[in-house]
């Protein structure tokens, strides 16, 4: 019998490609979207078989009824306090109320288990959500994957192309980590389908530190890439509270001091996973930085 999954968030970015991760391993997909949903990306999951319900979000029985029979709820949910916090509670509640065995929160970050409350609005908000979660008669397993390696070319400055420079606050040395969104939905798939998976898993597609960086960006571009480092952590902590004084910016997922929060946790060094669990699924295959960047054709930049 094929082990019934429901995604919330299917339309998205990393659920889309969950759901597909899901469908290559032989799972009934089912996508509970909001009524609002775009048509089309709605008849593109299901000419893929998935069984798309647009509901009321905020109507829990509603949810529900569609995740009878489920083995697990994933998810994918992108959003601030109303939609990580409070749409994600619902969707919760409603697994519990349909007897749906496990939860995959909306994570997929770096972990913040060990970072300081306060200092990051966005894992706060996961934060706040594990306290519920904690409470749920289900087992839950989160996902910490450290940061998308498809920022590298578009929303993270770290490497700044067009100046040949690497960014780098702190220690240069530093190992940062990253997984590719197509890694990330290979592994969510293979943890729903899992039986034993535990609340905890932490992966990383590559890691490497700004050093090597420079020597990666000049062996791929054959061009002499260095450091630019404006000053340490306390500098970049000062500019996240002047940034965020003056653009607030409330109501924006990614406004400009919520990278730098990112950016800040990730060079800190206290993120970094004593344990790995890259290998639970031995089918997945992991792209490094080195091969996600000729993919994205970097020598041309």
């Amino acid at each position: 019998m094929k082990k019934i999954i429901v995604i919330a968030g299917a339309t998205g970015n990393l659920g889309g490609k969950i759901v597909n991760s899901l469908l290559a391993k032989g799972a009934e997909v089912r996508a509970i979207v909001r009524l609002e949903s775009d048509l089309k990306k709605i008849k593109d999951l299901e000419e893929k078989g998935v069984k798309v319900f647009q509901v009321d979000t905020n109507n829990r029985s509603e949810i529900s009824k569609h995740c009878i029979g489920a083995h697990c709820m994933v998810s994918a949910l992108a959003g601030l306090k109303e939609t990580i916090i409070d749409t994600q509670k619902i969707f919760l509640d409603a697994a519990v109320e349909a007897k749906v065995e496990r939860f995959i929160p909306s994570d997929f970050s770096i972990d913040f288990t060990n970072l300081k409350e306060g200092q990051n609005r966005n894992l706060d908000l996961r934060r706040d959500f594990h306290r519920y979660l904690e409470k749920a008669p289900v087992k839950a397993t989160t996902i910490f994957n450290g940061p998308f390696m498809d920022l590298l070319t578009t929303d993270m400055p770290l490497i700044l192309f067009k100046q040949k420079r690497i960014l780098c606050w702190g220690n240069p040395d530093q190992i940062l980590e990253f997984t590719t969104t197509y890694n990330v939905a290979e592994f969510t798939a293979e943890a729903a389908m899992d039986d034993n998976s535990p609340r905890f898993l932490r992966i990383a597609g590559d890691r490497l530190s700004c050093n090597d960086f420079v020597k990666l960006l000049s062996e791929l571009t054959a061009k002499k890439y260095k450091l630019f480092r404006p000053g340490g952590i306390g500098l970049l902590n000062f500019m996240i509270r002047m940034t965020r004084f003056f653009s607030p910016s409330k109501k924006e997922l990614y406004p400009a001091w919520q990278g730098m929060q990112y950016m800040r946790d990730m060079m800190e060094g206290r993120i970094i996973f004593q344990k790995y669990d890259n290998d639970r699924y031995s089918n997945i295959v992991w792209t490094s930085v080195k091969e996600f960047l000729i993919t994205e054709k970097v020598n041309s930049k």
